[in-house]
């Protein structure tokens, strides 16, 4: 999967968490940038990132994210590992 299919995938999995169609991501999008953007959320996010992209995040993965583009990374690399890159 390419980055751009994984940042198409990621902004559906993000409107379908937000309920909201008009969420773009960029490389530099934080939570700050995304009203609702609180911890239940970035469970969510996490939990349904995981489902679509069929991987499994650890703690301290996720606790070294920044923005979105450094998730678009880790999921990159993920998928990598598991031969779906």
């Amino acid at each position: 999967m390419t980055e751009p299919e994984i940042y198409a995938a990621l902004t559906e999995v993000f409107q379908e968490v937000f309920d909201d169609d008009d969420i773009a991501l960029h490389p530099e999008t934080k939570a700050d940038d995304i009203p609702g953007w609180d911890s239940q959320a970035h469970v969510n996010l996490v939990v349904a990132a995981e489902m679509r992209f069929g991987v499994r995040f650890r703690t301290a993965e996720l606790e070294s994210l920044h923005d979105v583009g450094d998730f678009v990374k880790l999921i990159g690399s993920k998928l990598e590992a598991v031969g779906n890159g």
